[in-house]
């Protein structure tokens, strides 16, 4: 995985410190804290943008990071209604190469393929691929979510869209790389913190 680093927090925390995610380990947002802060983080993932905000404005996590914008998708649906009203601040943010792999179960060929798994907005990201393998597209909560329901249910019609991180942490084949509408696919990540905060004391 490749990434423009534009800005990190600007403190950076110590080790143990919490930081919240949208979806299961290996989605792109998961990945996104790899590229920011390495092993250092303690990762909470939740299932929607809203439990991320909530976990940042109630202190639970020290930081969040969210999708906003998407090359292909543009701005990504859902994350401006969770972030409305929060007292949350926006303190960096990272620009993630998104590369979609089609992950199925172990033995699996592509051509016994009939179906596909993942987040609306990974599904939005590969509709050529869909259109001309005539798969039917199945939204999941995440990408991630959706290698982990594919290798939970083991039938070789069943794949999933996601990294290919997901494909090691559970058990998948990569059956197809690369299968985003446009190579260069990116998406930026914000990172979320409590706020407003107060000043410095420049005394």
């Amino acid at each position: 995985m490749t990434a423009s680093l534009s800005l990190l927090p600007p403190s950076t925390p110590a080790l143990g410190f919490r930081v919240a995610f949208q979806g299961e380990r290996g989605a792109y947002g998961d990945l996104a804290i790899d590229r920011l802060w390495g092993a250092h983080a303690q990762r909470f993932s939740h299932r929607d943008f809203i439990g991320v905000v909530h976990a940042v404005s109630s202190g639970s996590a020290d930081f969040g990071v969210l999708p906003v914008h998407n090359v292909i998708m543009g701005a990504i649906a859902g994350v401006r209604a969770a972030l409305v009203g929060a007292p949350v601040v926006v303190e960096g943010h990272v620009d993630v190469a998104v590369r979609h792999c089609v992950l199925g179960i172990p033995g699996t060929r592509i051509e016994e393929v009939r179906r596909v798994y993942s987040h609306m907005a990974a599904l939005g990201q590969c509709t050529r691929l869909i259109a001309e393998r005539r798969f039917v597209a199945v939204p999941h909560y995440d990408t991630a979510g959706a290698a982990r329901h594919v290798a939970r249910r083991g039938d070789c019609t069943e794949a999933a869209i996601a990294s290919e991180e997901c494909a090691q942490r559970y058990g998948l084949s990569v059956l197809l790389r690369g299968v985003s509408d446009l190579e260069d696919n990116r998406t930026r990540f914000v990172v979320l913190a409590r706020g407003p905060r107060e000043a410095p004391n420049a005394g």
